[in-house]
């Protein structure tokens, strides 16, 4: 890691290729998810690039703090798809064949009917799992705007999905 933080890319390429598969093994066995394990894997040597000058060998061991970044990562993502599922149920991460095609039609529409700047904070959070953080850098506006739109947009989906439920029983 030394060699990696003093310049030398090679290293990272040799760090990844000797770490991943335990990190890969960890996350599976808690998730029993292939692709949020994937996922999981990639970030954390991505946020390992990002902050590589963070890590102290005199703290630990470098594979202890890979794989607590990727617990971390994973516990976060893990959260969010549970608090997806008691907010908006249909949008939780399931796979595509567990809903009717006309379900998500209905949530496709639910969503483009959103105002411009909440569909743009609904879409990265749900859709492309990004912190509140990100968001904010990525639409270059404060935090707390993020955290305002996700709660009308939510709250504006929730109406939006109960009524077109309402409506379509109306109609048997």
């Amino acid at each position: 890691m030394i060699a990696y933080q003093n310049g030398n890319k090679a290293a990272l390429d040799d760090i990844y290729m000797l770490l991943k598969p335990s990190l890969y093994s960890f996350i599976f066995r808690y998730s029993r998810d292939e692709q949020l394990s994937i996922d999981i894997v990639q970030d954390t040597f991505v946020k390992l690039q990002h902050n590589k000058h963070d890590y102290d060998p005199k703290k630990g061991k470098l594979k202890s703090y890979l794989f607590q970044i990727s617990y971390r990562l994973m516990i976060t993502k893990l959260n969010r798809r549970n608090k997806w599922r008691s907010l908006l149920p249909f949008l939780s991460p399931l796979p595509k064949e567990e809903w009717h095609h006309s379900d998500r039609m209905t949530i496709r529409e639910a969503v483009a009917k959103l105002p411009e700047k909440q569909r743009a904070v609904i879409l990265l959070f749900y859709y492309h799992d990004m912190s509140q953080d990100e968001i904010a850098k990525i639409l270059e506006i404060p935090q707390g705007t993020v955290k305002s739109r996700l709660h009308r947009a939510i709250t504006s989906l929730k109406e939006e999905l109960e009524e077109d439920e309402y409506e379509s029983r109306s109609l048997l």
